[in-house]
């Protein structure tokens, strides 16, 4: 049984309907017929009753969509990778530590305040590890996951599938790319969570030295972290966003997974050329690492304000488009 037949089953069966067959006609938007109500009801059709179903499908199919992504063998490996930042970068401190170098002093200032302060509270290999993630490793795995949301589907033969059930294509859309935020939160945590685990035994955690060099309780700091991981997940919404629009425009999910790394990567290097500093302001990675204003005492919030809109506006902007060109695409596989 396929993965869209699966889902039109378990909603069916939730919402106390029975999946139809492909080429059944759909709930219509006004909430279908209304003779065939009275006479399941015995009276007329209340509006809760008809969006109840459709409702229960929708979550069905986003948790279809959680399952297929999160039990690829791909999506593990990248879990995998992105795990294993935090320990390098934490046996590479604790080398250098050992080796007598400026990380065990504190720092000479030649490095991220981050890195500096690593071995001195094991924390901060969180903050260090999502600095060192978040330029390349978050947004090439968010780019492979959203690049072959739908053009995988499509290349694999099963889009069309998903179609034939009754969600329709926002509906689907508005699934792929729920599905697609989760996981930037979960790649996003098990970079922070992995540091965390790493910092704690290869180096003393206590009170939390902020970046203004006021000091506060250990439960502030894991908090603060919870914070910064959360903000560096919602940093990503525009990369997801693009993903998902390049996926919509091809069957390929491999080329759709290179062009969304591939555009990352150019806006990247724009992004650190001098000469074009009048657009870098408006390229969604040129405020990602305004998360380090949380460890400022005050926390600074105009960087990370910024930051968020301007996501926000990738987001809406890419997500219209692939809405765009999804809902009015030829599907034929």
């Amino acid at each position: 049984m396929s993965r869209a037949e699966t889902a039109g089953t378990k909603a069916g069966t939730t919402g106390g309907t029975t999946a139809e067959e492909p080429g059944a006609r759909a709930v219509p938007e006004d909430g279908g017929d209304q003779d065939h109500a009275d006479q399941d009801r015995g009276g007329p059709n209340p509006p809760v009753a008809v969006r109840a179903p459709r409702l229960l499908w929708s979550l069905g199919l986003f948790r279809s969509e959680l399952v297929t992504v999160f039990r690829r063998w791909r999506t593990l490996a990248l879990f995998a990778v992105l795990a294993g930042v935090p320990l390098l970068v934490g046996i590479a401190v604790r080398i250098e530590t050992r080796g007598g170098g400026s990380a065990g002093r504190g720092g000479n200032g030649d490095g991220p305040a981050f890195i500096e302060q690593v071995s001195n509270n094991g924390l901060f290999l969180t903050f260090a590890a999502l600095a060192a993630t978040l330029p390349f490793f978050l947004p090439m795995a968010i780019g492979v996951v959203a690049g072959d949301s739908v053009a995988g589907e499509a290349g694999g033969g099963t889009l069309r599938y998903l179609l034939v059930a009754p969600a329709g294509r926002t509906r689907l859309l508005l699934a792929k790319y729920a599905s697609v935020l989760v996981f930037c939160l979960a790649a996003t945590l098990v970079v922070a969570v992995s540091a965390l685990v790493v910092g704690a035994a290869l180096f003393p955690v206590g009170r939390v030295t902020t970046l203004s060099g006021t000091t506060i309780p250990l439960s502030a700091g894991l908090l603060r972290a919870l914070l910064i991981a959360v903000l560096v997940a919602a940093s990503l919404i525009g990369v997801g966003a693009l993903g998902l629009f390049v996926s919509t425009l091809t069957d390929s999910g491999i080329g759709a997974m290179a062009t969304t790394v591939g555009l990352l990567i150019t806006v990247q290097i724009v992004d650190t050329i001098p000469q074009l500093h009048v657009v870098q302001p408006y390229l969604f990675p040129h405020y990602w690492l305004s998360f380090a204003d949380i460890l400022r005492d005050p926390v600074q919030w105009g960087g990370i304000g910024r930051n968020l809109g301007l996501q926000a506006v990738y987001a809406a902007v890419f997500g219209s488009a692939a809405w765009a060109r999804f809902t009015s695409r030829d599907i034929t596989a």
